[in-house]
């Protein structure tokens, strides 16, 4: 009942616009190092086009940001949902124009890129959006485009932030994205020590990443059943249901007709997947 508990605990503390720029309004930032990590901070280093697209999402203060444009990387986007972090770091960067800064929702973002950072945005999201993660990333990076940055190794016992682990995030980005560098590590920030695996992620070109709406699921048996339904189909490289069981996220070498989808779960007349997102 692991995935129900993680329902409950983002639903009891809505992880709105309003929670996040109350964070900021009150400066209760304990996420906050004050300085570009340093496992970014090493990455950054190693890249030697400076014209490269990056995003930043759930940017935070964004010290890597700020480091980027130290190094002279030119086409910069960071994207927060909080209004008062966002118009701080309006006027923080007022005189850069190599920095692109946006108010909204990471969902709702339209781009494309070469580079997206994650630093403490995927732990800061309810672990009902996992999935839906996985799918929009894919769909914001350009051909061979990479996700790079840090993910907890630990658990947490409630959240944000919200931890996990390598086996759960092998399954998670498996077949949607070319693992480069997936492991422990050595040179987190010391509050982060022995807590962090360095991700280096690359886009696969050669797949489908489909998102689907789901109902009718109740329990994580019903879950493994559907899931391992829709794995045996023809195709299909991947599936991964969301813990509250409200989405699917479905990795194919092609199309994957709905008929076919909604066939495959015709044995209980509780459950239905509707149309892609």
């Amino acid at each position: 009942m692991e995935d129900l508990k993680c329902c409950i605990v983002s639903c009891e503390k809505p992880l709105d616009q309003s929670y996040w720029d109350n964070q900021y309004l009150s400066n209760t930032i304990g996420w906050d190092l004050g300085e570009v990590s340093p496992p970014i901070k090493s990455y950054v280093d190693t890249l030697k086009d400076k014209t490269i697209r990056v995003l930043i999402p759930g940017c935070g203060n964004t010290y890597e940001a700020e480091y980027l444009l130290e190094k002279g990387f030119t086409n910069v986007t960071v994207i927060d949902i909080a209004p008062t972090l966002v118009e701080n770091l309006k006027i923080k960067f007022k005189d850069n124009p190599n920095i692109n800064i946006v108010l909204g929702d990471f969902f709702e973002h339209q781009g494309e890129y070469d580079l997206i950072i994650e630093q403490t945005f995927f732990c800061a999201l309810p672990p009902t959006l996992r999935q839906k993660y996985v799918w929009k990333m894919h769909q914001l990076l350009a051909k061979d485009g990479k996700i790079t940055g840090l993910l907890f190794n630990r658990t947490f016992e409630s959240g944000p932030p919200f931890g996990g682990s390598q086996e759960e995030y092998n399954l998670l980005f498996q077949k949607a994205f070319n693992f480069q560098k997936m492991e422990v590590c050595q040179n987190s920030a010391t509050p982060r020590a022995e807590s962090e695996l360095f991700i280096e992620l690359q886009k696969n070109n050669e797949v489908l990443v489909s998102l689907y709406p789901f109902e009718g699921i109740t329990c994580s048996g019903c879950k493994n059943t559907v899931s391992e339904k829709y794995a045996a189909i023809e195709g299909v490289l991947n599936v991964s249901m969301s813990s509250n069981f409200a989405e699917v996220l479905i990795v194919s070498q092609n199309e994957i007709d709905l008929e076919i989808l909604q066939k495959e779960i015709a044995y209980d007349d509780k459950y239905k997947i509707t149309q892609k997102i």
